[in-house]
């Protein structure tokens, strides 16, 4: 081991703390952050490492964690769901990308197994990138958005053969007459891999998280989910195949199981640190050099695959029946080279399969690719409108059109954002009571169901201040959102207080992590599904048990009517994270115990003055009495438990200055 490999990992990490926290601020995607710290710190850029052997070995342990979390993340529900997006979409786009740019390599003098090996990175897209854009700008819902992530998910599929594919190349050499062969073998051998994986997923694994899980045992839990992702990976290498294939594989067999979110969140802070690490060495790969030497090539090359891909992609939208302007948005939100094309140009170079000059150009022009790539996402709409203005006005104007003639005559309505399982509860009540109201939703299959059914139901983005004025949004009486996202919820917001400052707004959401804000951006009430939750449980709770009806109804009004400030607060158990977002936002209950000569004794509350630290006092147990909301000249005695409410890190605080002042 290099004796200097410590200072080497620790001027990394702080290098990587800062460009990723630039990155961060200026809205780039992590991912170009850890790249940048690698072409500063490698070989190739200031030389702080001169060899990257070290670190290459944990990140492939990065590249098996993630694909183990998109095994874990890969739903067949949803890939059936949307299967024509999938299989349809997703697949021409793969395979006739592939097709046209392995002829283009092909042409230009590169060897078989190479133009395959580029033709197959060159295809994929960044789901990361793609995801994150999409989610953040409230897109993903989108036919545009939903037509991204269907091809995605196609995308992610094939990673799979593809992984299988790089190392059989490798034993292939350059013979021609012997892929078949050695792609048949792998093949055989994949489905192997497969079947058996899955067998020990079903009558193994499930059985042994279930006895893991039945100890209590934070520390066994995360040491199993290591074990069988590490001892997968292990195995498909021994097999031949890529030890990413093995961890893909085992991540899918623990999807469907009830530990799927806490083996996901043991999972996430190695995936994070060491996938880092990865793109990092993916960074210090390319050489300032050859970007220099070869600039003009690798920005022609850039520019070709943004052009190749987003040709390609928008064909194939407009083949499945899309217009002009949604095909441009799908073509501009996935037109990059994505994570696992470097992950599989990574592997190319790892076998040999790459001429060392020639992949320093392709994965400079990939990284390029990325780059660009959240800009593209973040302005599709824009670029798209302008050069689809016509047929894009259009449609926009026909969407109008319908809900304008549908609307016209309506006043003191509701509209209705979301049409999903809430919004249809909602839906009924206000028809049952006879109430006009619009329903606005953005799944076009969900709306064309519902208008054949005689439902009020239109396709459109209540985000957009045209849906929201032909919906007559000054006439309405009630704006409801019925769906969780919480970007989507706060745009609609924003927009829709820009057209009418006093129509009353009423929010779903799952948790009160986000509370503070919908109530800044101009909701009127906010309603957690965690709190009404627990509200009706506790109400069903106190009927059952003999308690009148009526202070029940009295007691649940008053807690809405406060915000459900009494909610807020909760006593941490083991199995709470507490650095979970709703807990830190919204903050602990905590008793303090002060006894002996802690600086709290013999002083009043007032005295204290706790205020300072942000915190409530709830409560005093004195002995096995416990005064609620003690008076502000209550003395504090020895063995006095002080009941206290808020932040964690002001807790903290707190209780540091009631013990040693």
């Amino acid at each position: 081991m290099n004796e200097h490999l410590l200072i080497q990992i620790v001027l990394l990490l702080a290098i990587a703390v800062m460009t990723v926290s630039i990155s961060r601020r200026l809205h780039f995607p992590p991912i170009l952050g850890y790249i940048i710290v690698g072409v500063i710190v490698g070989p190739n850029g200031f030389g702080f490492i001169d060899k990257a052997e070290n670190i290459e070995v944990l990140a492939e342990f990065g590249i098996v964690f993630l694909l183990f979390a998109i095994g874990l993340e890969f739903s067949v529900g949803q890939m059936i769901a949307m299967r024509k997006q999938v299989f349809g979409m997703g697949a021409v786009q793969v395979f006739t990308t592939a097709i046209a740019i392995y002829l283009i390599a092909y042409l230009a003098g590169l060897d078989t197994n190479t133009s395959i090996v580029i033709a197959s990175a060159f295809a994929l897209s960044s789901t990361a990138i793609v995801i994150k854009q999409l989610t953040e700008q409230s897109e993903i819902r989108s036919r545009h958005g939903r037509s991204a992530l269907g091809i995605l998910i196609f995308q992610d599929i094939m990673v799979i053969p593809l992984l299988i594919l790089i190392p059989t190349l490798a034993m292939s050499g350059n013979s021609d007459s012997n892929i078949s062969w050695v792609l048949g073998t792998a093949f055989l051998k994949g489905m192997f891999v497969v079947v058996l994986i899955h067998m020990i997923g079903k009558y193994l694994l499930k059985p042994l998280f279930h006895e893991v899980a039945s100890a209590k045992s934070q520390e066994l839990f995360t040491l199993t989910v290591l074990t069988v992702a590490l001892g997968a990976a292990a195995f498909t290498e021994e097999m031949g195949l890529s030890m990413t294939l093995g961890a893909f594989l085992a991540g899918t067999m623990l999807s469907e199981t009830e530990y799927r979110h806490q083996i996901e969140a043991d999972i996430r802070p190695f995936q994070d640190i060491l996938l880092g690490l990865f793109f990092v060495t993916i960074g210090m790969s390319i050489s300032i050099e050859i970007l220099i030497q070869h600039f003009w090539i690798i920005m022609l090359l850039t520019l070709a695959i943004v052009l190749i891909k987003g040709g390609i992609l928008y064909a194939t939208a407009r083949l499945f029946g899309k217009e002009g302007g949604i095909s441009l948005r799908i073509a501009l939100s996935l037109s990059q080279v994505g994570e696992f094309g470097l992950v599989l140009l990574s592997l190319a170079f790892a076998f040999d399969l790459l001429p060392n000059e020639t992949g320093n150009i392709l994965l400079t022009a990939a990284v390029l690719s990325m780059s660009i790539a959240p800009f593209m996402i973040k302005f599709n709409g824009r670029i798209a409108k302008f050069i689809h203005k016509d047929s894009y006005s259009n449609n926009h104007q026909d969407i109008e059109n319908t809900i304008i003639e549908e609307s016209k005559y309506l006043s003191e309505h509701v509209i209705l954002c979301g049409f999903g399982r809430v919004g249809q509860t909602v839906e009924r009540f206000l028809y049952k009571a006879n109430h006009p109201f619009v329903v606005l939703d953005m799944d076009i299959k969900r709306v064309h169901e519902a208008q054949d059914a005689g439902e009020a139901v239109y396709y459109g983005d209540a985000a957009k201040q045209s849906i929201l004025v032909a919906a007559e949004i000054n006439k309405a009486k009630v704006m409801i959102i019925t769906f969780s996202d919480f970007h989507a919820t706060l745009k609609i917001i924003k927009t829709t207080r820009q057209l009418n400052k006093n129509i009353p707004i009423l929010v779903r959401t799952l948790d009160d992590s986000h509370l503070n804000e919908l109530f800044e951006a101009g909701a009127t009430e906010v309603i957690p599904d965690t709190f009404e939750s627990s509200i009706m449980l506790a109400s069903h709770l106190m009927l059952m048990i003999g308690q009148p009806a009526s202070r029940v109804l009295r007691q649940t009004r008053q807690i809405r009517q406060d915000r459900y400030k009494i909610l807020e607060n909760f006593y941490p158990g083991e199995d709470d994270n507490p650095m979970e977002q709703h807990q830190v936002m919204k903050g602990i209950i905590h008793s303090v115990l002060v006894e002996g000569s802690m600086h709290a004794i013999g002083r009043r509350l007032k005295d204290l003055k706790l205020d300072n630290y942000n915190v409530k006092v709830e409560a005093i147990k004195r002995g096995h009495v416990r005064g609620e909301n003690p008076s502000e000249e209550t003395r504090i005695r020895d063995n006095d438990h002080i009941v206290l409410s808020g932040l964690i890190e002001n807790i903290e605080r707190a209780e540091k200055y009631l013990i040693s002042g």
